[in-house]
């Protein structure tokens, strides 16, 4: 019984070393393509750089999921700066067109925003090691049902239903910052690339959708 309990407990402390090194993988993974995507957003914006939609949908999921499929090899390195190099371009456009309409402002509230929100979420699953794994389910479902209602907006044009869709994005974002890291904290991810490529969703669509709920309120 005391060999059992020692085992269990030397097991305990192997995983939980395990997750804090992926944990901190992630983070500086996380951090370096941050920058990497900050810099492709400049030469967006200095370029006045256009991606079609099409454009944007293709690269954007045709780049997560080559980085999906090579996130156990070296290769999946270069693909998450290929993806979050792309995500960048594809915000370039949209941050001339805040700053060309004078709403400078809107983008520096968006971005301290968003910082707080998953340094705010983070430090939640961090400190109560909560278990969010039944938040899978809902980000499935919520994911499905946001890109059906984006794709469908492209024809509509409704406003209503695009500012329902930014924040139902809000919702979705703050879930997945909470769900990724509780993944990590409890070894239900353990590759710290696929880690990485969530948590980098998660804060581009939060950035994005309270610049874009921060610009009609703003109007």
């Amino acid at each position: 019984m005391r060999y059992d309990a020692q085992t269990a407990q030397a097991q305990s402390k192997t995983i939980s070393a395990e997750a804090h090194k992926v944990l901190r993988n992630t983070y500086m993974l996380l951090a370096m393509t941050l920058a990497f995507s900050a810099v492709t957003a400049f030469f967006a914006m200095a370029t006045n750089l256009q991606l079609n939609i099409f454009v944007f949908f293709i690269g954007a999921y045709g780049f997560m999921f080559l980085t999906h499929k090579l996130a156990d090899s070296v290769w999946g390195l270069l693909s998450v700066f290929g993806f979050t190099g792309f995500m960048g371009l594809s915000l370039g456009p949209i941050l001339n067109m805040y700053l060309g309409a004078g709403m400078g402002n809107v983008v520096v509230s968006a971005f301290a925003m968003t910082a707080l929100v998953f340094f705010g979420l983070s430090a939640v699953a961090l400190v109560t090691k909560k278990d969010f794994s039944f938040l899978g389910k809902f980000l499935l479902v919520g994911g499905l049902v946001l890109i059906a209602g984006v794709i469908a907006n492209l024809f509509l044009g409704m406003g209503g239903l695009h500012l329902a869709i930014s924040a139902g994005f809000v919702i979705f974002a703050s879930a997945l910052i909470l769900f990724q890291t509780s993944e990590i904290i409890h070894g239900g991810e353990t590759n710290y690339i696929r880690a990485t490529v969530g948590l980098f969703v998660a804060i581009y669509n939060l950035f994005i959708s309270l610049l874009s709920l921060l610009g009609m309120s703003n109007e």
